[in-house]
């Protein structure tokens, strides 16, 4: 008979599995097909442009960024539909909404943290820190999205403005492009990437993204409200 440590308990479906695989694939491939793209910005440097030379020349790498853009697009564009068609995707939207007790659970998981606190706050399907996660990926897409688009078609994104607003236009989407960039990937490699990957109990790493599935242990304690009202619905519908 399974334990609590062994019995595998679906938290993720395929169709939420699948838009997040592309994201994070696209997303690799970005930062990857960035770096040299950013070296453009010193063009004066031997060792920047020889990073350039190192993948394929300049065209080639606008061609791999800009395939990488198309599918995180597709997978954006995909979650949009998700979230709006599919019952899970519009429970989990719901369920990602900031609420007061958010900011509650930070403030008691820093004084649990700082030992003024003997217990850790209790979470339900979504804590404070994987809505963050949600909604600043949420906006980063949005971001570079619509700013990759604007670059990639500069012409037909400022047809109708004058061309000195177009100009501007362009020269803000290539700021919040590049800045956004490094502001999305250092909070993946940082902050997102401790969370799910590094942090105790986790290293090193979580195939949850794989299988979409965690133990009765892992969800009773990571989201012990979420446990608690699955197991009174069950045992509300064994009743019935």
């Amino acid at each position: 008979m399974n334990n609590r440590s062994e019995l595998k308990i679906k938290r993720f479906n395929i169709f939420f599995r699948i838009q997040h695989i592309l994201m994070f694939v696209s997303v690799i491939a970005l930062v990857i097909t960035a770096i040299p793209l950013w070296c453009l910005r010193y063009p004066h440097s031997e060792a920047l442009t020889g990073i350039i030379d190192f993948f394929g020349g300049l065209e080639a790498i606008r061609a791999w960024h800009h395939m990488a853009g198309w599918m995180l697009t597709f997978a954006f564009a995909y979650h949009l539909l998700y979230v709006f068609i599919h019952p899970e995707g519009r429970r989990d939207l719901l369920l990602m909404l900031p609420l007061k007790k958010d900011f509650t659970d930070l403030y008691y998981n820093i004084l649990y943290f700082t030992g003024k606190r003997n217990t850790p706050p209790q979470f339900g399907r979504f804590s404070y820190f994987e809505k963050f996660d949600y909604w600043a990926a949420f906006w980063g897409c949005v971001i570079m999205v619509g700013t990759g688009l604007i670059m990639l078609y500069p012409l037909k994104a400022t047809a109708s403005l004058p061309d000195e607003w177009g100009s501007r236009i362009l020269d803000v989407a290539l700021e919040a492009h590049f800045h956004e960039a490094i502001l999305a990937a250092l909070a993946l490699l940082i902050w997102h990437m401790f969370n799910v990957h590094y942090k105790p109990g986790k290293f090193p790493g979580s195939l949850i993204w794989l299988h979409g599935k965690v133990t009765e242990e892992e969800r009773h304690k990571e989201h012990a409200l979420e446990n608690k009202e699955l197991k009174e619905i069950q045992r509300i519908h064994n009743i019935s």
